[in-house]
């Protein structure tokens, strides 16, 4: 397979990581219940927490994007296998929660998927 479909999709996920922690960082409030559990009190404390999960995703699409510049496509790869770990985690904490399914599957479950596939497919596992 081409390579330049794989890296555009990892891009694709990088940038959507970042622009979803922005939205965490900058707004809290306004994406308090887009996780996919029952939103949680709108307190100082809360946003704080909020703050950082943005933080998490937004140096987790920096790092892709750095990856991306500076080294080879399965280091790529590699880095979205390992980032894997945070969609699978975030969708087994909404489940164990009582969340919601369709968010924890739609969302995370398929993003976790995604980056498993594209990972795959930057270390010519597949």
């Amino acid at each position: 397979m081409h390579i330049t479909i794989p890296l555009a999709a990892a891009a694709l996920i990088a940038v959507a990581i970042i622009g979803i922690g922005l939205g965490y960082l900058i707004s809290p409030v306004r994406m308090l219940g887009s996780f996919g559990l029952k939103p949680p009190a709108s307190d100082a404390d809360t946003h704080a927490w909020l703050r950082l999960k943005g933080a998490r995703d937004l140096a987790s699409g920096v790092v892709v994007l750095s990856l991306m510049w500076m080294t080879d496509s399965r280091c790529v790869g590699v880095a979205l296998l390992a980032f894997a770990i945070v969609p699978f985690g975030d969708m087994s904490t909404i489940l164990g929660s009582g969340g919601s399914k369709a968010r924890a599957f739609g969302v995370h479950g398929v993003t976790c998927v995604v980056m498993i596939v594209v990972g795959l497919l930057l270390v010519h596992a597949i």
